[in-house]
């Protein structure tokens, strides 16, 4: 039998301590390896799209609240601001602001969030159509790739609003007017993913018409002569100077003016709206998330650093069996240099068997979890993603079978014939 051969049958010749080394460092190395596997796409997630945005605005609230809204849409908006108040910074040639992209949230489709907007932020995103067009008038959308391909949407199929988020038939817009898919965005990687988006003046439509019911329920004698269609007119956005807009997205014309940086405290300091950096706010996030997961990544190299004791327990115990079978074989021809590679080899197949299993059970457990955080929060992870972190993580791994099996290896290759076949 080969060395490779002999290194696997004395492994699986106790199969129960064998069982425990194994699971102990499949769970150490799985542990990490999910950490590796969600922290490197959520924070893909986060860097992507930051989509270069220096500021955003938005009701008063908490600031992380802002941002994770209307960057990310995975958290409530902090409340709605009125364009007259927006306008300041939604107005064409400002000195500072190279782009400002309005955001009317509150409603959404089967979970998807829809978004009232302008063009400019498929630019932004840069994202760009597979199919279709851009919307041109009120009640035309495009919807992002993931939409697209989770709810078998094409060009030219209709559908009614939600309010709020959740999906619950009860908040259908049923008597507002439907929407009408008019165009699909290419997959990005970005949140246009899962967003379905809109002009601005679709939003208002659908909550108007509600409040216009309310209206004629309550003085029938005005029923009918509220104009359900008065978006129809295309206007620029500023002159809806009423109507309310959830947040503005800022890219600054240049970093470096001064007056660009103090933009933010002069914005929370001197009006009644809220001015949040994405990067700061990002920041803190990681900050906050950091504490966690260092945590659990202790706990993990402690369950490996256990698990590399448990190989080493198993190996020298198993030396106290196997010395009679390893004098025989050093009576038929076999070195010490023979007996040491055999028992670092175990440790090391060990290590390899503990590590693959890990890693099958980090890539299964956040295939699973992929689909529980897109039910959630409507983003795209997945399993089957490896790595560069994960083969030193196999490195690192070996390298514990290794140095478990050194001592048991140097005794074993120590073995006195004379003395253990008289034993024996």
């Amino acid at each position: 039998m080969n060395l490779f051969g002999l290194s696997l049958k004395n492994i699986f010749h106790k199969p129960l301590s064998t069982a425990l080394s194994l699971i102990l460092f499949a769970l150490g190395v799985g542990l990490i390896s999910i950490l590796f596997l969600l922290s490197t796409q959520v924070q893909e997630k986060f860097d992507k799209n930051l989509a270069g945005i220096d500021l955003v605005i938005g009701a008063k609230g908490s600031p992380l609240q802002l941002i994770l809204s209307s960057m990310y849409h995975v958290d409530s908006p902090t409340g709605n601001i009125s364009i007259k108040e927006a306008t300041p910074f939604l107005r064409e040639g400002h000195p500072l602001i190279g782009t400002a992209i309005p955001l009317s949230l509150g409603d959404s489709h089967e979970g998807y969030r829809i978004v009232g907007t302008t063009k400019n932020i498929l630019e932004l995103y840069e994202t760009e159509l597979s199919d279709g067009r851009i919307w041109e008038k009120p009640m035309e959308a495009i919807v992002g790739a993931a939409v697209a391909d989770d709810l078998k949407i094409k060009i030219g199929d209709t559908f009614n609003s939600s309010h709020g988020f959740d999906i619950n038939e009860d908040l259908v817009h049923d008597d507002a007017g439907s929407f009408t898919v008019v165009g699909i965005l290419k997959p990005s990687g970005a949140v246009t993913d899962q967003l379905i988006l809109t002009r601005p003046e679709s939003v208002w439509s659908v909550h108007d018409h509600g409040a216009e019911e309310v209206a004629e329920e309550s003085d029938s004698t005005h029923a009918g002569e509220h104009d359900h269609d008065h978006y129809d007119e295309i206007k620029p956005l500023l002159s809806y100077e009423n109507q309310d807009i959830t947040s503005v997205l800022l890219k600054f014309k240049s970093r470096t003016n001064i007056q660009s940086l103090n933009m933010l405290r002069g914005i929370n300091e001197n009006t009644d709206l809220l001015a949040a950096s994405p990067p700061i706010e990002i920041n803190k996030l990681y900050d906050n998330m950091g504490v966690g997961i260092d945590a659990l990544r202790i706990l993990a190299f402690v369950i490996v650093v256990v698990s590399g004791l448990s190989i080493f327990i198993s190996l020298f115990s198993s030396l106290k069996e196997r010395k009679y079978e390893l004098a025989l074989m050093r009576t038929m021809g076999a070195s010490r240099s023979f007996l040491f590679i055999l028992i670092i080899l175990e440790g090391l197949l060990l290590a390899g068997m503990g590590y693959l299993l890990g890693i099958a059970l980090s890539h299964i457990g956040m295939e699973v979890m992929a689909g529980a955080m897109k039910e959630s929060y409507r983003y795209t992870f997945s399993g089957f993603v490896f790595l560069k972190e994960e083969l030193i993580l196999l490195a690192g791994a070996l390298g514990i079978g290794f140095v478990a099996a050194v001592i048991p290896a140097i005794q074993a290759s120590r073995t006195d014939i004379s003395t253990t076949l008289s034993e024996g």
